[in-house]
């Protein structure tokens, strides 16, 4: 009898767990909004409702053994009843809890000892001025909650602008120091229910307007700085008792120091690379960690590897098979295409991965410029 897993949420995140799923004989059931949402396609059975619909998660968890999240968008009051009920959630809605709001997360960043950018909570009892004084500008605006892809965060230039944007919006805001960043970077790690911890090498990110556009794997980083972001993994994913997989991304300053920018309970964009490049991916990670199987190897089996996203620039219903083609003769080239039936600017409709035989410094910058060229109109 195989394992029947539910995952909150049926977008391209879950989708990916197909093969592993596939592979591992374990049965995916979503619970997602569309039927035309990506993991559809490949679940077992879906449940059509929102991802933070308790009742529909209440249903969900009578089909499966395990309940996953494949976003954090959810009802973590509303859930807990289901635990207390007996329903297995993986991660635990424990681990979750310190993670979901953006200023409580930074402070549980800050008393675990791991380090962040100086930050505050905006309160409504007092003047801006006096709260956002010793960050000085620019800062960065976060909402507290449903963030993603960049929405609900701002760099904000100047008082007016942050003045302006806090009175519009009815939101719950974290404040914090802008970094000026020479890199930023990412690390997939993975929890096992025995405690066993596991870590992707860290990879370098760009972002353009809080969307990441590629990756490369492994970072260009020092042994020191590498250890010492696998030291905040470990601490991290211990303290939380997590399982499961959990995306970390941080900062590289000019000194040389490592900041902690966000946390991600779940797969993660800045992961994808490992579908190609990793003898175990992070999607049949996070599916041996939940299911409590042992983990796999996080190892490259290539020399580096540039993972980029393939984002909507238009409105349309084009499946944009000409340019798919054309990503796809690229040598070492996998396009994974998501099925969306929508294009909209910025939305995350497929990437392609390319293996490279040898270190990334020479050409990178060459394979990302011909991605980009094929895939957006000149």
């Amino acid at each position: 009898m195989s394992m029947k897993l539910g995952i909150i949420g049926g977008g391209q995140l879950a989708w990916m767990m197909k093969d592993a799923a596939d592979k591992l004989g374990v049965e995916l059931i979503v619970q997602t909004p569309s039927p035309n949402d990506p993991a559809v396609s490949i679940a077992q059975h879906s449940i059509f409702a929102a991802v933070d619909d308790a009742a529909a998660t209440e249903i969900l968890a009578t089909k499966c053994n395990i309940v996953t999240f494949e976003n954090e968008f959810v009802n973590l009051a509303a859930l807990s009843l289901l635990e207390e009920q007996g329903v297995c959630f993986r991660p635990q809605l424990a681990a979750l809890a310190p993670l979901l709001d953006k200023y409580e997360q930074r402070c549980y960043l800050r008393d675990l000892g791991l380090p962040v950018p100086q930050f505050l909570a905006l309160s409504g009892e007092k003047k801006l001025e006096s709260q956002i004084e010793n960050l000085g500008f620019p800062v960065v605006l976060k909402a507290r909650r449903h963030g993603y892809d960049g929405q609900g965060t701002f760099i904000i230039p100047d008082f007016a602008t942050l003045s302006k944007i806090v009175n519009q919006t009815h939101s719950q805001f974290l404040v914090e120091e802008f970094v000026p960043f020479t890199k930023e970077l990412a690390i997939i790690a993975a929890r096992s229910v025995n405690g066993e911890i596991v870590i992707y090498p860290a990879v370098e990110t760009l972002q353009k307007e809080q969307v990441c556009r590629w990756v490369i794997a492994p970072a260009q980083i020092t042994q020191e700085q590498s250890l010492q972001i696998e030291a905040i993994a470990h601490k991290l994913l211990t303290s939380l008792q997590y399982i499961g997989v959990c995306g970390i991304e941080l900062f590289l300053t000019a000194e040389g120091k490592i900041l902690i920018n966000e946390i991600a309970p779940r797969t993660h964009n800045s992961g994808h690379f490992s579908l190609d490049a990793c003898e175990t991916s992070q999607f049949e990670q996070h599916l041996r960690a939940v299911c409590g199987l042992p983990l796999g190897n996080t190892r490259l089996h290539c020399a580096s590897a540039v993972m980029v996203n393939l984002l909507g620039y238009e409105n349309s219903h084009c499946d944009y098979q000409k340019q798919r083609q054309q990503l796809a003769n690229i040598p070492q080239a996998t396009v994974h295409w998501y099925g969306k039936t929508e294009a909209r600017p910025g939305r995350k409709l497929g990437h392609i991965t390319v293996l490279l035989d040898q270190d990334h410094t020479n050409g990178v910058e060459d394979i990302i410029h011909k991605i980009e060229s094929i895939w957006y109109p000149q």
